[in-house]
């Protein structure tokens, strides 16, 4: 026996919200940076976070920035480049929130040096936070999400940071543009073995953003010059302005979106990386 299929109504369709009231995330690398500003971003919209990151001090005063927009917020101090840790992490997280809806995964590393100067240990240290610790965390996310109640059209939502190095490279970073690399084609394929449980799973890709850990670059204005001359738009990202693609990709507007990545860089990467 067939059913019936027959095109939507007009008068069925009802404008998705970007609000995430009753919802629930976990950020990883969420004390501080651009996985602050994502925690932020959801919260604001109504979501209750839980954040993991290595530095306790940090998450309290990050939780205590969540807890100001009348949103709860839990702390999880984990080492990310610990995959059994992480998978520990996102089930807590689920417990303590009572269902996980959101996975942000904002941890991340980098380090700088000629290709000819990289260590086993260098590799093994980077791939394992940035998508090991990725990979298992966001496995163990899908994991839970797909046996919640469906009381919407995704059971969950997974947003991967990516980076530029998605589709251009700079010197001296080779093993984080590898990562990365592997982390754009991990949300494809994640993208299509979720799909069947209506989980979507996307990337945010931020260029050149002005963070505490890039301060000596950009308070420094010979060095600040010389860094936004590839950006069209003539400056450095805020973190405050990954809140778009953040709550887009988190929300019931993105239902029928998985498998992207969104170059959030001041046109970077559509101007190829030349110099403005």
């Amino acid at each position: 026996m067939t059913t019936e299929r027959r095109m939507p109504l007009d008068s069925e369709f009802q404008m998705p919200s970007f609000r995430l009231d009753g919802r629930t995330a976990l950020v990883t690398g969420g004390g501080r940076g651009l996985g602050l500003a994502m925690a932020q971003a959801l919260a604001h919209q109504g979501a209750d976070i839980a954040l993991a990151s290595r530095t306790e001090s940090e998450l309290e005063t990050a939780a205590e920035m969540i807890r100001a927009t009348g949103r709860k917020a839990f702390i999880l101090p984990t080492d990310v480049g610990d995959a059994e840790a992480v998978q520990a992490t996102v089930r807590k997280a689920a417990e303590q929130l009572g269902r996980l809806d959101i996975l942000v995964n904002a941890a991340g590393i980098n380090f700088r040096k000629p290709w000819d100067s990289f260590t086993i240990e260098d590799w093994d240290t980077l791939m394992a936070v940035n998508i090991k610790g990725a990979f298992f965390a966001a496995q163990e996310a899908a994991r839970i999400m797909r046996n919640q109640p469906a009381s919407r059209a995704c059971r969950g939502k997974i947003i991967n940071v990516g980076s530029i190095a998605f589709e251009i490279v700079v010197p001296n970073v080779a093993l984080y543009a590898i990562s990365k690399g592997g982390m754009r084609q991990m949300t494809r394929a994640l993208a299509v073995d979720l799909a069947k449980y209506n989980i979507c799973v996307n990337a945010v890709a931020p260029g050149r953003f002005w963070t505490k850990m890039t301060d000596s670059v950009f308070s420094n204005p010979e060095l600040y010059d010389s860094a936004v001359s590839v950006i069209p738009m003539g400056r450095p990202g805020l973190p405050a302005e990954l809140a778009g693609a953040t709550v887009l990709f988190a929300s019931d507007a993105s239902d029928y979106i998985s498998g992207q990545s969104v170059m959030v860089d001041g046109g970077w990467t559509a101007g190829a990386g030349v110099k403005a």
